[in-house]
């Protein structure tokens, strides 16, 4: 399918071919027939796209902080390697588009193959010829309302929500400053509700076409007598700001025409420095409305379906969305003469001139159209990029299921420098990120299809690089197809999945690993090499400046993500799992208080091992991102090792110090061809399984002894 791109690094905007998505639990797959440009959102995306690296940093200073932080931390090429990457990753453009369905994921009830539907939501309803789009984020329309009207549906929203958060009443005085596509669709919305409104806007032509909706306007030299007179110097009840300015007279304006103890709202970018003395006097009240409504930025809502109920949250963004199509149904919206520009997907790049002023024509409305034609069966959801390798018989012959941040910053590039790697196919399954890194890392196809790349009979090996709540579930489908697995931790997520993984590898003749690489690294093997050989049980101390994370981040999550103490210290005890060279048998683990910010990621962890030895792990969110991230000290036989990030390993004994350091490894390379070599030969899995399923029962135990306040055995 066509879907037109934004390269952030490079400012290039594009139409690429990219395989068709494949819709998820929750999600319908739409044939998109119409989709609107926002020429504030996209036209900021783009235009800071365009900048140089400099010019990059100078907007975005919060950003260039994280950076010399990281580089601190971890050093100048592995910081310059992580945020050119970062900024590599394309980004489908668009949230605002209508079509029909052609597919549906399970527990999609009121929703059918064939239903006429507007979607929204950034990285959903992007300009592309098919989106999967989330059920709270799709809106059914009446036959009346037309693909290109409906396209309208997601900034309708926006300007609907604007509106509400005014809480305007039937017969009060309204201005509406800025009269673009948010403005003249919110002089309607506002019309329709039996309000008084004035719109009000710089250029004469907007004025005018606001006019021809029935609706009051003037510009801006002639706003303020104007409202004087349409209020009867009463001031008006409620002043929406829907400019895209970073002046401040639009804030400015609202405050001189507002009545005393008004609202005013912008839903527009514009500048916030504020006249006190006015605000002041009139006790004015000041929103900045944040998008379509009640459920935007929440997770659980656009993406899991979990609806509000409607007695406690009459007004969420779906039930906005909704209003807004009825509106137009009706004919109070109308939303026809605000087009002012169509293009055809293959020619999409041009909207994007016209809206950065490239090309020095008005526009308002700027749809992209897309092809009409029918689907016939099941849509194609591969991109080839070349013919198969033609490789030894004893080659790895890799499939990918999943082209994340971490696909393409860690694994990928170590994978394609490994010539024991044939890279046959890359899976995501909005297929976007599976196309850029095919075709970057050198892949033959790319799909939206987990199932082909476990299916394919070219394949072997697959990797699993997809979100923490998935493994478990695809180790099993690949290891029932015959392939070789390796999976990035953490294996399982709860008791339940592991024990499926565990029954599988019993009756499985292929083999698995987990990332763990850690104990792959150049610096984890000089140390084991060093204390091997002592038979005393040894104490060991990994301490992990983990940094803070959202407690609404997926990771999280437990369902999703595990949580941190399954989906992240599982690398630290495994380390120490392999230094020891004994399984973990009992684990006593306290946190400290979450308060509201933190979720149970502020750990002291003791394992106490089958040889005696006693490993602490400390895993806190709650430091200074600043201080390297990882360091270990291990006692043992009249030797103290200290691993600083990897970075650099400090042995003493008998007096001597002994300093081995180097650039960062943290085994990725040694692990993947320890894996290849494993799977090319025959031989044993390059972790043994005993080890992989102890760590991850660990972590379960950890967060069991977290909450029950007791230690707990591992068995």
């Amino acid at each position: 399918m066509k879907q037109l791109l934004q390269n952030i690094k490079d400012g290039k905007t594009i139409v690429e071919d990219v395989p068709i998505p494949t819709p998820r639990e929750g999600q319908a797959l739409v044939k998109v027939f119409a989709s609107l440009v926002s020429a504030g959102t996209e036209r900021m995306v783009v235009e800071f796209a365009e900048k140089s690296y400099l010019g990059k940093a100078r907007s975005r200073p919060d950003l260039v902080k994280q950076t010399l932080d990281k580089a601190k931390r971890e050093g100048i090429m592995p910081t310059v390697q992580a945020v050119f990457n970062r900024l590599d990753q394309p980004m489908g453009l668009g949230y605002s588009t209508a079509g029909v369905i052609v597919a549906l994921g399970k527990n999609m009830q009121g929703f059918k193959v064939g239903q006429r539907v507007a979607c929204a939501g950034g990285g959903y309803a992007t300009h592309a010829e098919y989106n999967v789009v989330p059920r709270n984020l799709l809106t059914p329309l009446p036959k009346n309302v037309d693909f290109e009207s409906a396209s309208f549906t997601t900034l309708g929203a926006i300007a609907l929500h604007g509106f509400r958060l005014a809480d305007p009443q039937l017969g009060e005085n309204v201005a509406v400053i800025g009269l673009g596509l948010l403005g003249l669709l919110t002089i309607q919305l506002a019309a329709a509700a039996g309000c008084n409104v004035l719109g009000i806007d710089i250029d004469p032509k907007r004025v005018k076409l606001a006019s021809s909706l029935n609706v009051e306007a003037v510009t801006r030299p002639q706003a303020e007598s104007a409202a004087s007179a349409f209020t009867a110097n009463r001031g008006f009840d409620s002043i929406i700001i829907c400019a895209d300015t970073s002046s401040n007279d639009p804030v400015e304006l609202a405050g001189v025409i507002a009545r005393d103890r008004a609202k005013v709202v912008a839903t527009g970018a514009v500048g916030l420095n504020f006249p006190r003395k006015i605000y002041y006097e009139k006790e004015l009240s000041f929103i900045n409305s944040r998008s379509y409504g009640p459920g935007r930025y929440d997770l659980n809502y656009e993406e899991n379906g979990q609806d509000y109920p409607i007695g406690y949250v009459r007004w969420t963004e779906g039930r906005n969305f909704q209003a807004v199509v009825d509106l137009m149904a009706s004919g109070k919206l109308k939303v026809e003469r605000l087009i002012s520009h169509r293009f055809d997907i293959e020619e999409g790049v041009k909207a994007y001139e016209v809206i950065t002023g490239k090309k020095k024509e008005p526009f308002l409305g700027v749809v992209l159209k897309y092809p009409e034609e029918k689907v016939s069966g099941a849509p194609v959801s591969r991109v080839t990029f070349k013919q198969p390798d033609t490789g030894t018989l004893d080659t790895v012959k890799l499939g990918v299921l999943g082209a994340g941040l971490f696909a393409n910053s860690t694994l990928l590039p170590v994978l394609k420098n490994n010539k024991d790697f044939e890279l046959v196919g890359i899976a995501s399954s909005g297929g976007l990120h599976a196309q850029h890194s095919g075709k970057k890392f050198g892949f033959q196809y790319a799909t939206s299809s987990e199932d082909e790349i476990i299916n394919d009979p070219k394949i072997n090996t697959v990797a699993i690089l997809t979100r923490h709540d998935t493994h478990a579930d695809l180790v099993v489908k690949a290891l029932k197809a015959g392939k070789h697995v390796f999976v990035e931790k953490p294996l399982a997520v709860d008791s339940r999945q592991l024990a499926v993984v565990s029954k599988q590898l019993k009756s499985s003749g292929t083999l698995l690993t987990v990332g763990f690489n850690r104990r792959f690294a150049s610096l984890i093997q000089s140390l084991k090499s060093q204390i091997s050989n002592h038979q005393e049980p040894k104490h060991l101390h990994y301490r992990v400046n983990a940094g803070f994370i959202p407690a609404n981040h997926w990771t999280q999550d437990e369902a999703i993500g595990g949580g941190r103490i399954i989906g992240e210290a599982c690398h630290f005890i495994d380390v120490l799992t392999f230094l020891v060279g004994a399984l973990p048998v009992k684990v006593s683990a306290h946190a400290l208080p979450n308060n509201g910010k933190y979720k149970e990621d502020n750990v002291s962890m003791t394992f106490t091992f089958a040889d005696g030895s006693i490993g602490v792990v400390d895993y806190l969110a709650n430091g200074d991102k600043s201080l390297p991230k990882e360091r270990l000290e291990v006692f043992c036989g009249g030797r103290v090792a200290v691993l600083d990030d990897y970075v650099s390993l400090t042995t003493v004994k008998d007096g001597k110090k002994k300093v081995e350091s180097g650039a960062q490894d943290k085994g990725w390379r040694a692990e993947m061809a320890a894996f290849a070599e494993s799977v090319r030969a025959g031989k044993e899995p390059p972790i043994p399984y005993e080890q992989i399923l102890a760590v991850t029962k660990s972590t379960f135990a950890a967060v069991e002894s977290i909450r029950s306040g007791s230690p707990v055995e591992i068995k």
